[in-house]
């Protein structure tokens, strides 16, 4: 079987970005804008992935760390596309028979096209295959210009473009299949003679023409896919037709979308079928969510695991948590890392959580904060409770049994512990543990002054 491998252009700094982080790490639609060609490559056919790095170079390797099926080659001066490829080719390894060329800033490129393009490429036996699309406007792209037989003979530079050659309407999308031992001998043989100075990639297809050998264009489908991304509105752009390619994928696997257009999903979260997301809902990372959920309007959750039949009302906010069968979260509720739910529990309004773990059954139903906390099965606890788990300088943990019932405006100042079945009493500040089956009260005494009011008048 044919052996490929692939070359991804990602040395650049994007200035046009105006951003101090280097263009091809900015997340786009979830990942940094390279995984989405990188994986897109892999998808394909592809068995390793050599990245040509330069600017941040450290950021790039440090996300792709611990991948042995992506390598690294530095371009330490941005010399053209040509000198990039050259800085690769010691990285391909020797027993590939084809080397596909792609650029770190094409989100948009499918796994489909770069199949066919690698089938076409080999089906054909040509010697390059370039990546083409036709355009409405082909303004500022290197036009494809071929002979009598529909073999490409050059790819022209806008700039450089007769007047003739400008009319032509089928662009170069900076992909390339080429056969790696002549790829190898023709980018040591590219010379910078431009006013750049820079080496072309595309000088390549001038030396193939030289030498007889064939090559052909594969042309897209849909244009969009060659989009590169050189500033903030392209990447928005982007990032909108990604978003609506998982939307789309997710509703045809049986999610209830309110309003896709104004639904914001990350690649790579799960979805049960039979969940319906509201508009305005935002869901990140590698989250998890089961059957016949419920996500409400402008809920944000990201790097969760949802069970089944889960209800996440309007406005509240999950991350990293985990969230059992049945379990009821806001509106306006704070899941913070480390919280775990299990199921059947009730998480209110302005209640917010953070390390904590609830049994079954189990409610918090308003303007509460339990952090770094274990509460068992079957637990109230009342409005305006607080685990005060912070003494300035260290966390202490507060464990509340089962079938606790904690009144409101309750203080546990922890490290305590609340046996089964206690009763905490309305207005407690809990300071020692309390015994199981005991009731806890800690209040000021009441005192009435009968009269005191007409008096002070």
């Amino acid at each position: 079987m044919n052996k490929i491998s692939a070359i991804v252009l990602a040395a650049g700094m994007g200035t046009r970005m105006k951003s101090d982080l280097v263009k091809v790490m900015h997340p786009v639609a979830g990942p940094p804008m390279i995984e989405w060609p990188v994986a897109a490559a892999f998808a394909a056919g592809v068995e390793r992935c050599v990245l040509v790095v330069g600017h941040q170079q450290e950021k790039v390797r440090d996300y792709f760390a611990g991948r042995t099926e992506v390598g690294f080659a530095l371009q330490a001066e941005q010399l053209g596309t040509g000198h990039a490829v050259r800085c690769a080719m010691p990285e391909i390894e020797e027993d590939a028979e084809t080397v596909l060329i792609l650029c770190g800033d094409t989100p948009l490129l499918t796994a489909d096209s770069l199949r066919g393009m690698l089938d076409a490429h080999q089906q054909s036996k040509a010697c390059v295959t370039v990546m083409t699309a036709t355009l409405d406007d082909p303004f500022g792209y290197g036009r494809i210009v071929k002979d009598a037989d529909g073999k490409v003979v050059a790819i022209t530079e806008q700039k450089d473009a007769s007047e003739a050659e400008r009319l032509i309407r089928e662009v170069n999308a900076g992909v390339y299949c080429v056969d790696r031992g002549f790829l190898a001998e023709a980018v040591a043989r590219l010379e910078n003679n431009n006013a750049q100075k820079e080496y072309y990639l595309t000088d390549v297809v001038c030396q193939a023409n030289a030498r007889g050998l064939a090559c052909r264009s594969y042309q897209v489908a849909d244009p969009l896919e060659i989009s590169g991304v050189n500033d903030r509105v392209q990447m928005a752009d982007a990032a909108a037709v990604l978003r609506q390619r998982i939307n789309r994928e997710l509703m045809l696997s049986g999610v209830t979308m309110i309003d896709p257009s104004v639904v914001y999903i990350d690649r790579g979260v799960k979805i049960g079928r039979d969940s319906v997301v509201y508009p305005g809902a935002v869901i990140k990372g590698n989250t998890v969510i089961g059957e016949r959920c419920k996500i409400g309007q402008n809920a944000l959750i990201e790097g969760c695991r949802i069970a089944d039949d889960v209800v996440v009302k309007a406005g509240s906010v999950l991350e990293d948590s985990l969230v059992g069968p049945e379990a009821a979260i806001g509106p306006m509720a704070h899941l913070r890392p480390g919280t775990e739910l299990s199921a059947q529990v009730k998480i209110g309004n302005f209640v917010e959580t953070k390390k904590a773990f609830m049994g079954v059954g189990s409610k918090a139903s308003h303007l509460t904060y339990l952090g770094d906390a274990t509460i068992g099965r079957d637990v109230n606890i009342g409005c305006g409770t607080i685990t005060c788990n912070y003494d300035g300088v260290r966390k202490h943990k507060t464990v509340i049994e089962d079938g606790v019932f904690v009144g409101s405006d309750v203080q546990l100042v922890a490290p305590v512990t609340v046996g089964r079945n206690a009763l905490i009493a309305a207005g407690t500040t809990v300071t020692k543990d309390v015994p199981a089956d005991s009731l806890a009260i800690a209040r000021s005494p009441q005192v009435n002054k009968e009269g005191w009011t007409l008096r002070k008048k």
